[in-house]
Order: structure tokens, then sequence, then C-alpha cells
């Protein structure tokens, strides 16, 4: 029988990618940890982790256990959520969400669900797809809004089967000028166009995306500026320090002295949906997904 707590470790080393940092996450020592994912290896009769200078990563075995280990997590974690409901008739729910996505969608939606569940606890977490991603696969939190570009969804090592993605929005880039700039008054840009322009940045994520399309237009472009916050790059482009690539959902407020250009065919596109395990036991995931999607549609509409 597989021992639990081994496979605990193991996907803490998958997290990680060295079994000292694993360690530290989950306060063992280094040797603790390598016995733990020795003996599991035993039982197995398979390696599941290769051996590096370099740290550890996971074989074809591993990956398969490490799926294993976050469905038993999850299914322990929601074993636990339905206890505590039968004590306090109130159900748990933890939602998480990247900024610009919580902000316009999530505020309704979570009035919705209230309005079906009264009774229901609400935590809200923000992060990035690829932190919160792998707790919905954990079972940590029920459901994540989060988005991914033109690659697959960051869902960490492991499979990927276990989560359903629900599509919600495409969220398409534009340019943001000055808004006396040359091209300001222009319908569309190619980004070929933009090749000699600085460029100012909301987003790591939308740097590492600028440079793909980028390159495949010909150029490399001249990065002055990145933040982590899309208004704050806006409005450095309003002072003349670069031109941005901003996604549309945060196009608003406005700001003064900016003008927005779409970008021609390929448009650089953010894909928006909830991430969520599949069960046919949580009506509050389900009400609430259903929400996101009605507050979705009401946006396209409305843009």
């Amino acid at each position: 029988m597989i021992d639990v707590q081994r496979l605990r470790v193991l996907r803490a080393v998958a997290e990680h990618g060295s079994f000292n940092q694993a360690a530290t996450a989950l306060r063992l020592t280094p040797s603790a940890v390598s016995q733990h994912v020795a003996a599991l290896e035993r039982s197995l009769g398979a390696q599941v982790v290769a051996r590096s200078t370099r740290g550890v990563t996971l074989t074809q075995a591993g990956q398969i256990m490490v799926g294993a280990a976050e469905t038993v997590a999850a299914e322990l974690e929601h074993a636990q959520q339905q206890v505590a409901q039968l004590s306090t008739g109130r159900t748990q729910l933890t939602v998480a969400t990247f900024t610009s996505g919580g902000r316009l969608l999530l505020p309704a939606a979570l009035a919705r669900l209230m309005a079906v569940h009264p009774r229901t606890v609400l935590h809200v977490r923000e992060g990035e797809p690829e932190n919160t991603l792998p707790l919905v696969r954990q079972g940590a939190v029920d459901l994540a809004l989060a988005y991914h570009f033109d690659g697959p969804l960051p869902v960490g090592p492991g499979p990927s089967s276990s989560l359903e993605w629900t599509p919600l929005l495409e969220d398409p880039l534009h340019v943001v000028l000055p808004q006396g700039h040359r091209l300001a008054n222009r319908d569309a840009l190619d980004l070929a166009e933009l090749a000699a322009e600085p460029w100012v940045l909301g987003c790591l994520k939308t740097e590492t995306y600028l440079r793909r399309y980028a390159e495949r237009a010909g150029f490399d472009p001249d990065v002055r500026g990145t933040t982590t916050d899309y208004f704050f790059a806006r409005s450095l482009v309003a002072v003349g320090v670069g031109i941005s690539l901003i996604p549309s959902i945060v196009l608003a407020p406005e700001i003064p002295g900016l003008c927005t250009v779409p970008i021609k065919s390929p448009t650089p596109i953010r894909h928006i949906g909830v991430a969520a395990i599949s069960r046919s036991d949580r009506p509050h995931v389900t009400t609430l997904i259903h929400a996101l999607r009605e507050q979705a549609m009401r946006q396209h509409k409305g843009s």
C-alpha cells in the first residue's frame, strides 16, 4: 500500500525541483526527503525522479504519482470540508483569481452565488495562474479564475486531466500610444510597424509574449520599463516613456492623453476562463461558474 506521506513528499519535490527546497517547505531534512522518495520507489518498483547536479526531474512514473498525490490531497480536502459542513451547516468556498479578471468578473458573480447560497463562507485569494492552478488540482482552492496566452495552461508538474477548464472570454491585447503619436489615428497596426518604438509593459508575461510576436515580425523590442500594474504602465505611456501592449479588459479607467489601437492578425490574445475539479456534488462551484459565464457574456455584449 502506498504511503500518503510519501506522495506528499514527492509532490513537494516536483513543485520545488530539489530535495533541499522540498525539505525546507516540508520542515524536514533533505535526508528524510530522500529516504521517503527512495521508499516510494521501492514500493512501486520504479524510479519516480531523475537526479542530477542541477536538481531532480520527474520520470514518467513520477508524473503519474504526482497526479495521484494531487488527487488524494484534493479528496482529503473535500472530505474535510464536508465534515466541517456537517457541524456548522455552512459551506466553505475558496476562489482564486488574477487581479484584472477578478476586478471585471468576480464581484457580480459572487453576489449571484451568495443570493443562491447565502450560507456560503467565501475566501478569495489573488494570484497568477501558474500559482493558483496547481492549488485547484491539490484541493487547496475550489476554483480559479485564470488565463493563458497561446500556449497550454500553466498547471505545473503532473497531469492536468483532473482540471476542467471553462472558457469565459477572449481578451485581445491592444497597442496603447500617446495621443500625439504618429500612428495614433490608425484603425489597426501591424506589430512590425512598431519595431523602432520603446516599450513599457505592465506584466512580465506580457513581455515574454511581446518578444515572441516581435520575433515573428522580425524585430527585438526595446523594453524601457516593466511593471506589475497595467494602469501604471499606461501612466508611463501618457508621459512619453514608451508605448505599451495592454489587454482590453484593463483599458479602463481611461487615462487622458492616450490612444488605443487594435493589432492586425495574428492578434495577441489572453484566453480567460475558470478551472475547477469536475464533481457532481459541488452545487456552489457550479453556481459560481454559471455566474461567471453570465458576467462574461454581459461584458462581451457591452464591449
